[in-house]
């Protein structure tokens, strides 16, 4: 048995949850916050038997889509008194996935 934990977008969670169930697998979800851009993303838990894992993390690809975002970084070009903020493009979403082994799942 795996644990899979996959941080995605907020944007995408409806899609990947009720992707996820349709097939079969239980889901906690966590709202969740990322570190570069300080935004709101969505964690996901499940337990997944190894012959599903494929199956599972299939449905989180095809449900995560990556988005180009613009957001602003501290520059000092220019600027004679302080820093400015420079607006840059980044990549963000589609879907981080940690899949470890689970040695005891229980549920009550």
């Amino acid at each position: 048995m795996k644990l899979v934990i996959a941080v995605i977008q907020d944007e995408d969670a409806t899609d990947v949850v009720s992707s996820l169930n349709d097939a079969g697998f239980q889901i906690t979800r966590l709202a969740t916050k990322g570190g570069f851009l300080r935004a709101g993303n969505t964690t996901l838990m499940t337990g997944v038997a190894d012959e599903k894992l494929d199956e599972a993390l299939k449905i989180i690809e095809e449900n995560s889509r990556m988005r180009v975002q613009q957001t602003t970084m501290p520059s000092s070009i220019g600027a004679m008194h302080g820093f400015l903020l420079a607006p840059v493009e980044v990549n963000v979403g589609g879907a981080t996935v940690f899949v470890l082994d689970m040695e005891q799942f229980h549920k009550f």
